[in-house]
């Protein structure tokens, strides 16, 4: 049965009855335009309202004159919903051409009836001149077609003053687009039909386009972050839709986060952690603060508190099982310890660095460890072995730094990586919390777990993330620093994501080391800055003006999302579930006891 589509949106009059003053229909009255038409519709002469719902239509009569792509973003991103339909019409070359030909004729006709009586030319004339030319120009070798565009927009609101402000506020929003909407006075019926997904354009509002302004409009989508696969890591600010994204799906899958302290940064991680282990991602977390405690213990994670008297050990002179393969491990593993020790003995000379190398290597060679591939599955040697290597070197040099390390061996800071690793990284979250330390050790234990985790990811590719949490320990001194940009660079081949955060932007900044980081990271995330280090960030990240900004007022949880080319303001937001278990504010862990 075809129905008139005018008599699909008209209410209907229905047989009815009432019971105790309730009114009942009559069940063999009731057909399908019944169960689709409104309750009641009311045309006025610049609003329609239908049930409880006002709508108002506007066409578009003027365009600006130069346009680029993704120029309507502002209109599909309003802050409001919006019906919006667009009609394209192709036209026939060869009618255009002597329309052309004929408003070109007209023009010049202007322009020189005006320089005969010395008048001054009118700018506008001569730009459209201008323009008509060259577009007779293109169209007559085929380089252009020609088109006609409608643009409708309806503006639906509930109740008539929503609707007066809304509309004024399209369309100014419109005009800092230098497009001028007008309401369709008296055509609200037909506009509003218009709008409707069914393709009938009851207005033929038209205005000319080329192909390549036509064009300019699609993809008729604002900025979005939006995929069938990933986590959720929050809201796009610009039009509300959720920014889901697959860091893997990258060409790796670093990310860099940096804020001030208190804007949310530990918050986020947290957040993409807990997701990120729901699909199946193992994740490794360096924790300076101990502020993973609780996630740790809700999911049955494996707490690791590093120091000094800990049970817990890591011998930085292990050795990865990857030399069960055949691969030469021992070369790689002496250029990673030697950096670990310039941290541990502090500066040293050429001749230093020499007898520290040749010691190493000795040290090695004494467990029957050699570049032989197949000796590199016996038991590695320990620091102590190391220590009495120095001390039987007869050069003073070797003494100087069999000195520098005995307080690791035999003195205050023994303990700490003197004894064989005991830590089983098969939980699908390890935490190793580096809270109780030194200041000044921190940065040893960093490199030192980093060192150990690095050796066991590779024995067996998984999808892994590791967090580096105040990245600005390792930053501070070249040999960790450099260990650091390795691990960044080399994690795509053993699908391992590196998150490095920071507080400290200078730190992090301040060598081409955390540059090259930043560069090694497809994903980048700014939260709030402090005016301090606004400049430098709005540097390094190549900022407008509105967006560092934007990173000064933000609020907690608030900034720009970098994914690739693209990047949005985002918001992130957790379920009450998910905030209970990762937020660190005081006043929320007093009310949750």
């Amino acid at each position: 049965m075809k129905i008139p589509l005018l008599d699909l949106i008209k209410p209907k009059k229905t047989q009815s009855t009432s019971i105790n003053n309730a009114p009942l229909t009559v069940n063999n009255s009731v057909s399908l335009v019944d169960v689709l038409s409104p309750k009641d519709m009311e045309i006025d002469f610049n609003h329609l309202r239908i049930n409880t719902t006002y709508f108002r239509s506007f066409f578009v009569a003027g365009y600006p004159r130069y346009i680029g792509p993704n120029w309507l973003e502002p209109l599909v991103s309003f802050d409001h919903s919006l019906n919006i339909s667009m009609f394209i019409y192709p036209s026939t070359s060869k009618d255009i051409l002597d329309d052309l030909k004929r408003k070109i004729a007209e023009m010049e006709a202007t322009i020189q009836t005006d320089l005969e009586r010395g008048r001054d030319i009118d700018p506008s004339v001569q730009v459209s001149l201008d323009d008509a030319r060259a577009l007779q120009d293109q169209l007559a070798r085929g380089a252009e077609r020609f088109f006609q565009l409608g643009l409708y927009i309806t503006l639906p609101s509930s109740s008539k003053e929503e609707l007066d402000n809304t509309s004024k506020i399209l369309q100014s929003t419109l005009a800092s687009l230098s497009i001028n909407a007008y309401p369709l006075t008296l055509q609200m019926e037909d506009s509003f039909i218009s709008t409707l997904p069914l393709g009938a354009d009851l207005l033929l509002l038209n205005h000319n386009m080329d192909t390549t302004s036509l064009a300019t409009t699609f993809p008729f989508t604002s900025s979005e972050l939006t995929a069938n696969e990933g986590i959720m890591y929050g809201i796009n600010e610009h039009n509300d839709s959720l920014i889901i994204f697959d860091r893997f799906s990258l060409e790796n899958g670093n990310s860099t986060i940096f804020a001030k302290s208190g804007a949310g940064k530990s918050y986020l991680v947290k957040l993409e952690t807990l997701r990120s282990l729901m699909f199946g991602t193992d994740a490794i977390v360096i924790d300076p603060e101990q502020e993973y405690l609780s996630l740790s213990k809700a999911i049955g994670g494996n707490y690791i508190n590093f120091s000094s008297d800990s049970p817990i050990k890591i011998n930085p002179f292990d050795l990865s099982s990857v030399a069960m393969t055949g691969e030469n491990e021992l070369g790689r593993k002496i250029l990673s310890l030697t950096g670990f020790l310039k941290l541990v003995l502090g500066s040293l000379d050429a001749g230093q660095a020499a007898i520290l190398d040749r010691a190493i290597t000795t040290t090695y060679r004494l467990k029957g460890i050699t570049p032989d591939p197949k000796t590199q599955k016996n038991p590695p040697p320990l620091m102590e072995d190391l220590y009495k290597v120095l001390a039987g070197m007869e050069e003073p040099q070797a003494l100087e730094l069999n000195f520098r390390l005995e307080r690791f061996i035999k003195g205050s800071l023994a303990g700490i990586f003197s004894a064989p690793s005991n830590i089983d990284l098969s939980n699908s979250l390890t935490v190793f919390s580096v809270r109780d330390l030194a200041d000044q050790l921190r940065p040893l234990a960093m490199y030192l777990i980093l060192d150990y985790i690095w050796t066991k990811i590779r024995i067996k590719r998984k999808k892994r993330l590791l967090v580096v949490d105040e990245a600005w320990y390792m930053m501070k001194n070249p040999d960790s620093a450099d260990f650091l940009v390795e691990i960044a660079k080399r994690a795509r081949k053993y699908f391992l994501g590196v998150t490095t955060i920071t507080q400290d932007v200078e730190d992090f900044l301040g060598g081409d080391r955390g540059k090259e980081i930043i560069s090694n990271s497809s994903i980048q995330i700014l939260l709030k800055q402090s005016p301090a280090s606004i400049e430098r960030i709005g540097e390094v990240f190549n900022l407008s003006e509105g967006e560092m900004r934007l990173l000064l007022s933000a609020g907690v949880g608030q900034g720009l999302f970098f994914a690739g080319p693209t990047h949005v303001a985002m918001s992130v937001i957790a379920s009450p579930e998910e905030h209970q278990l990762i937020t660190a504010n005081p006043e929320d862990l007093i009310k949750g006891g």
